[in-house]
């Protein structure tokens, strides 16, 4: 079986003197594998997400689908891929449209991918909102009305509600507190477990890592440098950099 998203030998360069955001990077998304993202600030783990989502096209090697290349002008592929590969972003307070009633902003997958509309729509925003533990109520009011963390799980419902197979997390706890990221990090697992999506973790967080995924890649310079079992790359990290980032984790001596 193919993998849900692979890069082959991908490389990604901005501009032809700067060297390349990513070079020579390699990396599957298997079915029922959480993969985490790891590297220190500039690695390049916000040019895979891009790479990942569709975003970005690389400037040699492939990003494929199931096998199939992920050829970005073709809509129609595109329109299916994007059902089935959702993402949940970093600032609950950024990534939502304070404009916009809560019902609107988790319905707008839905639309804009024309997977529902009217009654039907209504009845999934409501299901994928109870998913992430807010009231159907929620649906008619606006994101300043909730807490930083419920406003990320109003985001995670918008990511869930058409049902993808892969969800994208981006850094999707580190501007919460302490508690919530507790909360938010067992929702995701519980939705990753029960609705049979495959995460993919883009974090500098290895606490939040080790309980979500069971392989990690990790980045430096656009190129990667260990991966592994997650319990091995943060247990015996091999490569200096995967070891900074292992003895940088706060730890309680005595």
């Amino acid at each position: 079986m193919s993998p849900l998203i692979e890069l082959d030998d991908v490389t990604l360069r901005y501009g032809r003197r700067d060297a390349p955001a990513l070079d020579g990077v390699s990396l599957a998304v298997e079915r029922g594998r959480p993969l985490a993202v790891v590297g220190e600030s500039g690695a390049g783990k916000s040019t895979i997400l891009r790479l990942l989502l569709g975003l970005e096209a690389p400037t040699s090697g492939e990003v494929r689908a199931e096998g199939r290349p992920l050829v970005l002008r073709d809509r129609r592929l595109m329109r299916g891929f994007r059902r089935r590969v959702q993402c949940v972003f970093q600032d609950p307070y950024a990534s939502l449209d304070p404009s916009r009633r809560i019902g609107a902003i988790v319905a707008e997958p839905l639309r804009s991918l024309g997977l529902a509309r009217g009654a039907e729509a209504d009845a999934r925003v409501a299901d994928a909102l109870e998913r992430v533990g807010i009231p159907r109520d929620a649906a008619a009011r606006f994101p300043h009305e909730f807490s930083g963390g419920q406003r990320q799980r109003i985001a995670i419902a918008r990511a869930v509600v058409c049902r993808p197979d892969v969800l994208l997390a981006d850094e999707p706890v580190s501007a919460l507190d302490v508690t919530t990221r507790v909360a938010i990090v067992g929702l995701l697992a519980e939705l990753a477990r029960d609705e049979g999506m495959t995460l993919v973790m883009v974090s500098h967080d290895l606490a939040v890592v080790a309980e979500l995924c069971d392989e990690t890649v990790v980045l430096d310079r656009g190129r990667i440098v260990e991966r592994g079992a997650t319990s091995d790359v943060l247990g015996a990290p091999r490569d200096p950099v995967a070891r900074r980032l292992v003895e940088a984790v706060p730890r309680l001596d005595g």
